[in-house]
């Protein structure tokens, strides 16, 4: 990888602000920023700690401007204008500048037009769905893509006067564009479909490095490294410095190996960075959240960050000036039982320092959010000083047993005291789509710049990342970014973890120092499992009907068994234990009885979901079941007739044993 680097970078334009000068001290013309250039910054990432100066970042989307949750769902507030001809205009700059990303839950087969440098000639079209499909060069993978219920498109898409994209459908839902606009006069190389070889280059290169099934430093740094390499045990209540030096220089990558030794549901290991001898850490954090654990599991392996073959990675740079310090800190718990834990540290770095002038140090905003105010968003970063921000990770617990809804929250930033990007949903910020829907927002997946960290509807919680390598936001004087725990209000209770990656001239002006009450992973009493996204087998026939109407917060199950026909339900997401059982259904003049086994062992009474008009039954009580590895499932056995043959399912309610019964409202 060291040779395509040196390759690619020996060929690529480059795109630094500053104006240099040759040897006869004649300045060298700036080079413009042109689709070569932004391509760089997605697979040569030295430039990542380089500030962007006289630029602005933006996003247009198709939120609600009224404050309300209709976010695409009608498309009332997907476009700014809409033409003559019923065409709607998404998108209209004027200026220089790049698009650096688009994303949809919802493309269609209508046409984009792009218009660009002149608002009367038609730059190129696309169908909409092709930005994403793989089919059309150079919207190609892995830049461009469609997972987790949501497609994105990375491909810059440079201008020098203006851009206006027009959608030819007569209704679009929902998207973001986020862009940069350069400074007045800067010189661009527009964007054109037909690819020169530099730029092909590029995109196989980028190719090449995402594809990669393991990446190391050699991939990231071309420099000649040092490698520090430390074997430490952990021991309770003890802080071990892993890595040190006193010259400047800058880190090119940290691998901590095991990984496993930091999972669990209490994260009682912290890293923590200082830079130049800072009063202020610019990292301190429990290992498992800097490294984008969920919930006590490892869980990410994006570009830059995360654990993969049980080791924890970083290829973020980080350059300094004078000092670094790398410390692993295990604090003691309050049962006291841990156990020293043997640990590999290595940390690649060279002797190139910090470009003072044009360069930022690497730091993190970690906030946990243990008790959610209702009205107050969870805060994703509050920076002071000049830097850019680079990625998010957040782990969000609802506090609220039932459905994902505090995800329906929006993301939004300001930017030096000004409002300028706002989402259209939690899980559509980190471009996905849909959660609670069959291979959308419902699982673990990990992709270069963004994924899933999971997905539970029994612990109501999920979890996602992105990284903004191309498209970092830059901040002159202060960067704030939150994002909302509910549709509106941010009334739904949560229990919210982020860690903000971002590079700053300044270090932290306050830190939350981890603690023993801050890093525990919540585990719920009342666990509420919707059919949507439950593991069933069947035996016999079974017809099976999903209906939305019935409101419970998912999908409700109609099941119209046969004689003899069985249904087993896999219970194996909820921890060992002893529960009471309680069932949600619809009882209906077609409700049969029905009872509860566990293998071959009858574990309920028969019980009626018969009643002469239809209606809903909340919480019925049906028994008390154990869970343990031998016995992880469920059977529902049913008793029908002609008249009497099925069973309408909203949600099963699962409440460890001695609880209190489930709350109203569930």
């Amino acid at each position: 990888m060291k040779q395509l680097l040196s390759i690619l970078s020996a060929c690529m334009i480059l795109t630094a602000c500053r104006t240099e000068k040759s040897p006869g001290n004649e300045p060298i013309p700036e080079e413009p920023h042109s689709l070569a250039g932004e391509l760089k910054a997605l697979y040569d990432i030295s430039s990542l700690p380089r500030y962007l100066t006289n630029t602005e970042n933006a996003q247009i989307s198709s939120y609600d401007t009224t404050g309300k949750n209709d976010d695409g769902f009608n498309g009332l507030y997907s476009f700014i204008r809409r033409n003559s001809d019923s065409s709607l205009v998404l998108l209209d700059l004027k200026g220089g500048g790049v698009i650096n990303r688009i994303w949809t839950a919802t493309p269609t087969m209508d046409t984009l037009d792009f218009f660009i440098d002149d608002d009367n000639k038609i730059s190129f079209s696309i169908c909409f769905s092709d930005l994403f499909s793989g089919k059309i060069f150079p919207f190609t993978p892995p830049l461009c893509g469609n997972q987790l219920g949501g497609s994105y498109c990375y491909l810059p898409v440079p201008f020098e006067k203006s851009c206006k994209i027009v959608f030819r459908g007569k209704k679009i839902q929902f998207h973001q564009i986020q862009y940069r606009m350069y400074e007045e006069g800067a010189k661009i190389k527009s964007f054109s479909p037909l690819l020169n070889q530099e730029e092909k280059n590029a995109i196989a290169g980028i190719s090449t490095l995402w594809n990669k099934k393991k990446r190391s430093v050699t991939d990231f740094s071309s420099s000649i490294l040092t490698k520090s390499s430390s074997q430490v045990k952990l021991e309770p209540g003890k802080t071990i410095t892993v890595f040190k030096t006193n010259k400047g220089g800058r880190i090119a990558a940290i691998e901590i190996s095991p990984a496993n030794a930091f999972e669990g549901l209490i994260k009682d290991t912290d890293i923590r960075i200082t830079w130049d001898g800072e009063a202020n850490p610019s990292v301190f954090c429990p290992v498992a959240d800097f490294f984008g654990y969920a919930f006590g599991t490892a869980s990410m392996q994006s570009l830059l960050l995360g654990s993969k073959d049980n080791v924890n990675y970083c290829y973020f740079p980080m350059p300094f000036d004078n000092s670094a310090k790398i410390e692993l800190i295990r604090r003691q718990t309050e049962s006291g039982s841990q156990n020293p834990a043997d640990i590999t540290v290595q940390v690649w770095y060279s002797s190139e320092k910090r470009v003072t002038e044009e360069e930022g140090k690497f730091s993190v905003y970690w906030n946990k959010n243990l008790k959610s105010l209702t009205g107050k968003p969870h805060i994703f970063s509050d920076i002071r000083g000049k830097g850019h921000y680079v990625g998010t990770i957040l782990q969000a617990q609802g506090m609220m047993a039932g459905m994902t809804q505090f995800f329906e929250g929006d993301d939004s930033a300001s930017i030096d005291g000004i409002f300028r990007l706002h989402g259209t949903g939690s899980e559509d910020y980190f471009n996905g789509g849909w959660y609670a829907l069959l291979d959308r927002w419902d699982g673990r997946m990990s992709l270069p710049l963004h994924g899933s960290l999971g997905y539970s509807l029994p612990y109501c919680r999920t979890g996602g990342y992105r990284l903004y390598i191309s498209d970092k936001l830059s901040f002159e004087k202060s960067f704030f970014n939150s994002i909302e725990h509910g549709p509106v209000g941010n009334r739904f209770p949560v229990d919210y973890t982020s860690v903000g990656l971002y590079y700053s001239d300044s270090p932290p002006e306050r830190i939350a120092e981890p603690t023993g009450e801050l890093c525990k992973v919540f585990i719920p009493d009342t666990l509420i499992i919707y059919p949507q996204l439950v593991d069933y087998n069947m035996f016999g026939n079974m017809n099976v009907v999903t209906s939305w109407k019935y409101r419970t917060g998912g999908e409700s199950y109609l099941f119209t068994p046969g004689i003899n026909s069985l249904l087993r339900i896999s219970l194996k997401e909820i921890p060992r234990g002893e529960y009471e059982l309680f069932f949600d259904i619809m009882k209906e003049p077609s409700g049969c009885d029905f009872s509860i086994w566990q293998r071959q062992k009858p574990v309920s009474d028969w019980i009626s979901g018969y009643n002469s008009t239809e209606e809903r039954a909340k919480n019925i009580y049906i028994c008390n079941i154990s869970l343990s590895e031998s016995e992880e499932t469920i059977t529902i056995r049913f008793k029908t007739d002609k008249q009497k043959n099925s069973l309408l399912l909203n949600r099963m309610i699962l409440i460890k044993a001695k609880s209190q019964p489930p709350p109203s409202g569930l």
